[in-house]
Formats: structure tokens, C-alpha cells, sequence
């Protein structure tokens, strides 16, 4: 999978959070996008998710179809050659996302809502529901309403829902809110585990949440 930003730019009413951002990620690998309180990283993130529309420039979505260039320089300023086109109604399969502002179904048990997710978006191979709760260390909650789980819990379900959902791309917005040491502990064994050879972005200000990413874009440089 390759997500490719050419003369990207979003704005709100009259203000430009990033613009003439041209950048190239590539799948296997890992990114941060860096910058202060405010600064935007999540519009970012959002964008290269889908969503978000961008008011100038494109994003462009592709599966390879030869292998990898080495992993260097991620700016580019034309799309990819070797490329097949996925479709924009079809980009939402192959992209997971875990953040502190989405919702989680909290009038269903862990148990009801991970098998209800999976509906949507298949587990990664081999992974049952049950072994996703015991992972997440959250056995003796499994049947409780989500709506019970303190705000630690229910981080550790959302980075789950992303973590272990079977797409190419893992996009992760201030993974670690709400997280004591355990759950960053266990946020980092998640990514470890289980996000090899899959295009991961973190947005993030707090190195310890991205200090495995090969790569970092500091959106204060498209301002």
C-alpha cells in the first residue's frame, strides 16, 4: 500500500493548517507527524485517512505492483509509477484508525462490540475475538458495557479496533491518552506484534509514542 500527498493543502475558513505538502508514504514502513498543541497533526492524519476532503491538491491511494524502492527520502513530486489506483469509495477497507475522539459503541459488552466490528472490517488472520480480549488484558471485563471502562479501558479497545483489523495501513492519533505505563507498555508490544509489513503513521507530540517510526514529518514545516 502507498498513500502519496501531492500539493496537499487544507484550510479552515480563511486559516491554512498545512499546505503544499507533497510527501510519500510507503507501505512496511513507519511515520510520525510531529508539531505542537494545535498545530494541526490531526487534520493530517484525517486527511491521509480519507476523512477529511482536501481543499487543494489530491491524495492518491495504490497497491505495488513491483517491489519497493529503498527506503529513503519520503518527499516526492509526481505519483508513483507501478501503482494500481484504488478506488476513492473503496479506500475505507484498506485503512484502520484509532483516536482519542472517536466513539465506541459503549452500550455493548468488549465481547458484542469486537465481534460486531469485525462484521465491518475482517481480524487479522488466526486472531479470534476472545485471544484479542486476552491480549488486551481485559478478560474479566469482557462482558461488561463498555460505558463501565474507565477511560484506560476503553483507549486499550480503540488502539484493538485499529491494531487488529485486517487493512495494509494503521493510522494511530495520540495513541497512548488515557494510558498508564502498563497500557503504553502494552500499546508498544501491540505495534511490535502486530504491525510488521504494514504502512503505520503515528500523529503525535509525545516521542514515546512514535520513537519506533523510521521517519518524521513535522507539519510545522507546511505552514
Amino acid at each position: 500500500m502507498r498513500i502519496t500527498l501531492i500539493d496537499a493543502g487544507k484550510r479552515f475558513n480563511r486559516e491554512w493548517i498545512f499546505r503544499h505538502l507533497h510527501y510519500e508514504f510507503t507501505n512496511a514502513h513507519s511515520y510520525a507527524i510531529t508539531g505542537p498543541n494545535g498545530s494541526g497533526k490531526s487534520t493530517l492524519l484525517q486527511a491521509i485517512g480519507g476523512a477529511i476532503t482536501l481543499n487543494e491538491g489530491s491524495a492518491r491511494y495504490g497497491h505495488m505492483l513491483s517491489p519497493e524502492p529503498s527506503f529513503g527520502s519520503a518527499p516526492v513530486k509526481e505519483p508513483s509509477r507501478g501503482i494500481k489506483e484504488i478506488p476513492e469509495e473503496e479506500v475505507f477497507k484498506q485503512i484502520s484508525l484509532a483516536a482519542p475522539y472517536l466513539e465506541l459503541v459503549e452500550e455493548m459488552t468488549l465481547l458484542e462490540f469486537l465481534t460486531f466490528h469485525s462484521a465491518f472490517k475482517p481480524l487479522l488472520p488466526a486472531l479470534s475475538v476472545e485471544g484479542i480480549i486476552s491480549v488486551l488484558g481485559l478478560e474479566k471485563a469482557s462482558h461488561k458495557q463498555i460505558r463501565n471502562y474507565s477511560s484506560g479501558m476503553k483507549q486499550r479497545v480503540k488502539l484493538a479496533q485499529a491494531i487488529f483489523s485486517d487493512t495494509p495501513v494503521v493510522l494511530l492519533d495520540e495513541p497512548c491518552t488515557n494510558l498508564d505505563a502498563e497500557g503504553i507498555a502494552l500499546y508498544h508490544r501491540l505495534v511490535e506484534d502486530h504491525c510488521k509489513g504494514r504502512l503505520v503513521i503515528v500523529s503525535s507530540n509525545d516521542v514515546q509514542e512514535y520513537d519506533f517510526c523510521e521517519e518524521t514529518l513535522s507539519i510545522m514545516d507546511y505552514k
